[in-house]
This record gives structure tokens, C-alpha cells and sequence, in this order.
């Protein structure tokens, strides 16, 4: 059987691309890429027409014409409107699109063939829901061995144990500032340094520059640190990860923790709370009196904007507008993928692979081979 055409909405997120990809190169199908551009009034026409091109910007996107896809792969608020546009035009041609996508979805459940999420969103037990552990990845075996060979002779006079510390930035009540930058490396260094080993620090699109300074400045034993660019030619990220004998990783990034935990490597997840639910003193083994006198700065900026708007959605927003990372690091630890940075790792083998990339394939490709098929109750897995 021919395989579906299928195309891939990117738009301007990196942890939605990097799914969509995961997603399609998995399915092993052909598939075509579609760069989207926005337009700075895309909330308002995207809410008032929700099956319209008004929300991008057409001559700067990729050609969006026949022949039609037959399924699309997405990702994101913003591309929601524009993947039914194709369907309602492909409709009108008399050619069915499935629409798949990953994430949370704006628009009504129904509208979707499949939706393939994570419990940060929420979502409820619908039959064309499929409830993953974590967002889905493209960390796998070969990728990981590939990565290896081409970056080992490059970072192979780091002494073992490496640490790789991988870093995200601000979202929601999480903020990534000098102190925790500065509290992240010391204590990742101290890890390193008592084992005789080294790290690999990796940065990225969110990480704010001023914590890229201060964490450099922390840094007190043999490391690589790459300093996320748009434009660099190289990325170390999938070398750090094939190469890394554990890893740290900020709490607020789902996507880098799956990638990760993927790995079956030990992960630390570096909490990035302020206030009495801060995990900080748990570093005081590693840190000591620091680890109070940095806290007691932080604490003093607590009334932040970004996490006050945070907790007064959660608090009186509706579900669909909000999200829980939490419900995902409790199920990462609770599976003994992950611990938080400052406590023992559990003994043991290494932790089953994550399997939700196969199922969302499988759930895809039994779609194909059975158009009509409707499952009769919401599919679910367990940690």
C-alpha cells in the first residue's frame, strides 16, 4: 500500500517541531515540510474565523496547494487554523485529511483524528485520545550511536564521569535567573569534580543571556559549553546526550527531560521553584551555607510577574488554558527515570524504554490500514 502524503506544519516553537519530527520519522512515511510565519495579529482573525490563512503570512510561508496531503502532522494554537483550511479545501476536492496532533489542541477535541498528549494538558479520556507518559522525542538508538562517533574524538579529553547539564529558561512559575544559573553549576560541578569527571553544558533558545554569563563564570571543572545560537552550524545537543554518563536537566522543559530519560541514563532535575516549595536544600550536602545565602536573594524577587500570572491561572483558569508539569515529574520519578538533583538516584538496571513514540505510530499507521475503524473507548497508558 502507498504510504499517506503526509506534510509537517512547523511553526515557530522548537519543542512542537522537534515532535512533529519525532513523530514523522518514525512513521517512516515520505513526508514534505511546511515552514508557517505568522502574523502579529494571528490570535484575533485565528478566534474569529477558525478555518483561515488570515492568522500567516502566505508569500512567506512554504506553498500551501494541490495535490493535498492525506495526513497532516501539527503541533500548536497557532496552526490549528490553517491545517483545517487544507482539510476543508481537500474536502472540497473529495479527498479526506486526517488531522494528528501533538500537544494540547485549542479547538474542539472532535475536530481532531488524533490527538497525542502528555497529563500536564489535562485532557479527558476521549476515543481519539492517546494519553502518553512524555512528550514524544527523537532520541533513539541510532541517532544516539550516529551522535557518538561524530562528536566523540571532539569531546573525548573531558574525563568520565560527564555530567551533561542541559538548560532551558523561564516558563511559567519557573525562572531561570544568575542565582539559579550560578546554584545549577556549582553543585553540577561539585558532582563532577568529586568523581573526577567533567560536564557538557548545553543552553538553549530560552535561556536567558545574563544566566548564560553567570553559570560560565561558575563552571570549576573540565567542561564543554555550547551557547545556543539560531544560526550555529553545529549543535552538540544529541553528542551530550549519547555521551553523557548522567545528566541534569531544569525542571520546567518536558521536552528535555523525555530526551533525557530516554536515554535510560540517571536524570536530576534541577528545580527552579522559589519559596518553601523549593527543592534548594537539598543541595545543601553538596553547596552548604550557599545554598541558604542564594536562596534568601532569590526569595527577596519572588513577586515576579511571569509565576504571580502563572498561580492565579491555575488557580481560577480553565483546565484547557493551563498546564501542570508536575503531574509528569511526579510520573518520572515515581518510574525511576528521575530523582531531584540532590538526591541519591535508586540503585537498580536502568529503567525499560519509553515507548510513547511507538505507540502514537502505531495508533497513525492502524488509521491508515483500517479507515473505518472507531475504537470504543479512550486509550490510556500507565506509567
Amino acid at each position: 500500500m502507498r504510504p499517506p502524503r503526509t506534510w509537517l506544519m512547523m511553526g515557530h516553537k522548537a519543542g512542537d517541531n522537534s515532535q512533529i519530527r519525532a513523530l514523522a520519522e518514525a512513521l517512516d512515511w515520505p513526508f514534505e515540510i511546511k515552514h508557517l510565519v505568522y502574523r502579529p495579529t494571528e490570535l484575533l482573525t485565528n478566534l474569529a474565523a477558525p478555518t483561515t490563512l488570515l492568522g500567516i503570512v502566505r508569500e512567506k510561508c512554504s506553498p500551501l496547494e494541490p495535490p493535498w496531503p492525506e495526513l497532516i502532522i501539527s503541533a500548536g494554537r497557532r496552526n490549528e487554523p490553517v491545517c483545517r483550511w487544507i482539510q476543508a479545501r481537500a474536502a472540497e476536492a473529495g479527498q479526506r485529511v486526517r488531522l494528528v496532533h501533538a500537544g494540547r489542541p485549542w479547538a474542539a477535541i472532535e475536530r481532531f483524528d488524533l490527538i497525542v498528549t502528555t497529563p500536564q494538558y489535562r485532557l479527558p479520556k476521549k476515543p481519539n485520545v492517546l494519553h502518553n507518559i512524555t512528550p514524544l522525542h527523537r532520541v533513539t538508538p541510532a541517532r544516539l550511536a550516529e551522535a557518538a562517533e561524530r562528536w566523540g574524538p571532539r569531546l573525548d579529553h573531558l574525563p568520565r564521569p560527564r555530567i551533561a547539564v542541559i538548560i532551558g529558561g523561564n516558563a511559567g512559575p519557573y525562572v531561570f535567573d544568575r542565582e539559579a544559573a550560578s546554584l545549577l553549576v556549582r553543585a553540577a560541578s561539585v558532582m563532577a569534580g568529586r568523581a573526577g569527571g567533567s560536564l557538557m553544558v548545553s543552553t538553549s533558545a530560552r535561556t536567558p543571556r545574563h544566566a548564560i554569563d553567570a553559570l560560565e563564570a561558575a563552571i570549576s571543572v573540565p567542561a564543554d559549553l555550547y551557547r545556543w545560537t539560531p544560526d550555529a552550524a553545529e549543535n552538540p545537543y544529541f553528542g551530550y546526550l549519547a555521551l553523557a554518563d548522567a545528566f541534569i536537566v531544569t525542571c520546567e522543559s518536558m521536552s528535555m527531560l523525555a530526551e533525557t530519560c530516554a536515554t535510560r541514563k540517571p536524570v536530576h532535575m534541577f528545580d527552579l521553584h522559589t519559596g518553601p516549595e523549593s527543592r534548594w536544600p537539598l543541595l545543601a550536602p553538596l553547596l552548604g551555607e550557599e545554598v541558604r545565602r542564594t536562596s534568601s536573594r532569590r526569595w527577596s524577587r519572588r513577586f515576579r510577574p511571569q509565576p504571580l500570572i502563572y498561580r492565579a491561572a491555575m488557580a481560577i483558569g480553565p483546565n484547557r488554558l493551563t498546564r501542570d508539569v508536575r503531574i509528569i515529574q511526579r510520573a518520572l520519578i515515581e518510574a525511576r527515570r528521575a530523582v531531584w538533583l540532590g538526591e541519591p538516584f535508586p540503585p537498580g538496571p536502568p529503567p525499560p524504554p519509553l515507548e510513547d513514540v511507538e505507540r502514537a505510530v502505531a495508533q497513525i499507521k492502524a488509521m491508515f490500514a483500517d479507515p473505518g475503524a472507531r475504537r470504543d473507548a479512550a486509550i490510556e497508558v500507565a506509567a
